[in-house]
């Protein structure tokens, strides 16, 4: 893998400073934000970056916010969470002059969701979303899943055959950028400072938090509930801890991009539908250290392979759906019968893909019922349903049904022929 990896949200930030005041980039510390910033920039002329993360830089701000903004060209403003009422004199200043390309902004935290923050940029600005690293940014192909499950190209996807070994390994190494190249015990040691940086700086910052042990023993808690629906007053009584104080906390989590709530997907004829999101810790790595999982922790107990790459699974689709031409939510499907589908993508028009993921190396019909049952439920809605599983090859099982190799997530698209 090349040191710099190209980021598919490059050209989103690129596109978007060419219609767009002021474009914001929003992801978890180290995911290559700054790096991501300069390739958009450098060949960006007049361009000026100011760095919150120094102190003679946030001084500034707090002291004098609107000179601060002042810039001949593109102004970049790193982690600017780190100074709230930036954003008043940003949104002065766009609304005196509407030129596009002005600001560029970076932070580790939703900046808009933030107590304190004013949202000052509604209507002037886009928010770009920058994940860890996907399959495909690593091994350097063009991920087009979600795009051509919608437009009826699936058979088009050529996935590369991977061990079930391999695809273990995929997941337990996730996608940081610092984490990708090194050693388990290496990876490990990353993470376990990377957690207690984040909670020391941007959880502590964002509010005002009593017990900071309690934010230990309530994320590893969620690891333990990686891909399964969330019930907060199961975790509150099983932590000690008030409802509300777990539910601001998850809330924190999700701001620093640490957890991702998928919220359920229901209609008028899913009445009997379980409205409980379902925990995505966004990126498997940090999870997998997190719960202590090993490649020889998962041999002894294969049972907690699934959980694993479930949420591997779904946080690539998370990651493809920032980029993909098909303009589509992520859901997850639970009735009161015990009818669940792992994921469910909603197209902006309606459509609805559902997708199962399973870690064994052979399909059965059987493994389909709940997709079936989803496509009996929406009937023209449903615009197919996948299966994928650890094994090496693509099979159809009736109508708008296939089982895909995982691998088919980050596969290349064969040319029309």
């Amino acid at each position: 893998m090349p040191s710099i990896v190209p980021r598919r949200a490059e050209d989103l930030v690129t596109l978007a400073l060419t219609d767009t005041r002021a474009v914001i980039v929003v992801g978890a510390r180290q995911v290559g934000k700054s790096t991501l910033v300069h390739a958009v920039t450098r060949h960006r002329a007049p361009t000026s970056e100011r760095r919150l993360d120094r102190v003679a830089d946030r001084e500034a701000a707090h002291r004098d916010p609107e000179r601060f903004v002042e810039a001949e060209g593109l102004l970049v403003i790193d982690e600017v969470q780190r100074a709230p009422e930036l954003m008043l004199a940003i949104k002065a200043r766009v609304d005196e002059d509407n030129r596009p390309g002005q600001f560029l902004l970076t932070g580790s935290a939703r900046l808009l969701g933030q107590r304190g923050l004013p949202d000052a940029l509604v209507g002037r600005s886009e928010t770009i979303e920058l994940w860890p690293f996907s399959q495909g940014e690593i091994e350097g192909t063009s991920e087009t899943f979600v795009d051509a499950v919608f437009d009826g190209h699936l058979d088009r996807l050529a996935p590369v055959p991977v061990a079930r070994e391999s695809y273990v390994e995929r997941a337990l190494r996730g996608g940081y950028p610092e984490a990708v190249h090194r050693q388990p015990n290496r990876r490990r040691r990353f993470f376990e400072s990377y957690v207690n940086d984040l909670i020391d700086r941007d959880v502590m910052q964002l509010s005002e938090i009593q017990r900071r042990p309690d934010l230990h023993r309530l994320l590893a808690a969620l690891t333990g509930r990686m891909a399964s629906p969330l019930n907060v007053e199961n975790l509150a009584t099983e932590l000690g801890l008030p409802r509300s104080t777990v539910e601001r906390y998850v809330t924190l989590f999700e701001e620093v991009f640490l957890v991702k709530r998928v919220p359920p997907w229901s209609s008028s004829a899913t009445r009997r539908a379980n409205r409980a999101p379902k925990l995505l810790l966004v990126d498997s790595g940090l999870a997998s250290s997190l719960s202590g999982l090993t490649s020889e922790r998962l041999q002894r107990n294969p049972s907690l392979t699934g959980p694993l790459l479930e949420n591997f699974v779904i946080s690539e689709l998370g990651r493809q759906l920032t980029w993909a031409g098909t303009a589509a939510r992520l859901h997850h499907y639970r009735n009161r019968d015990g009818q669940e589908v792992d994921a469910v993508l909603e197209s902006s028009d309606g459509r609805l893909v559902g997708i199962e993921v399973k870690a064994a190396r052979a399909v059965r019909s059987e493994d389909f019922r709940h997709l079936e049952h989803l496509q009996r439920l929406t009937r023209d809605r449903f615009e197919h349903g996948v299966v994928l599983y650890t094994g090496s090859e693509p099979f159809a099982f009736g109508d708008r049904l296939t089982a895909l190799p995982i691998s088919g997530l980050w596969a290349e698209r064969r040319s029309r022929k």
